[in-house]
């Protein structure tokens, strides 16, 4: 048997008696489209994309050069559901009231 709970309060969700959202997440980074020139074309890559590697085995796990793509998968509840929905990046949580001295 499956059990389920929700990943953003710990509710514990029953498979047969709560209704559970899922929420999917895609990251990647974004690629605009570039102009290929007759310049590029004529440009030896290969002497890059051996540094690159000799970066990649030199750093081990640097952050810049860490996968541009990841999946996240989420179960939330019914509230948690309401929340996320009204505020998927949680901006709410960052609103500061100062006071005026």
């Amino acid at each position: 048997m499956l059990h389920f709970s929700c990943d953003l309060c710990g509710k514990e969700l029953q498979p047969h008696d709560d209704r559970r959202y899922v929420v999917k997440i895609e990251v990647y980074a974004a690629s605009d489209p570039h102009e290929i020139t007759e310049d590029d074309l004529d440009d030896d890559h290969l002497e890059s994309l051996s540094d690159l590697l000799q970066q990649i085995e030199e750093n081990g796990g640097d952050d810049e050069l860490a996968p541009v793509y990841k999946q996240i998968r989420y179960d939330l509840c019914p509230d948690c559901h309401k929340k996320f929905v009204r505020d998927p990046l949680n901006k709410e949580a960052h609103k500061f009231d100062f006071s005026e001295n």
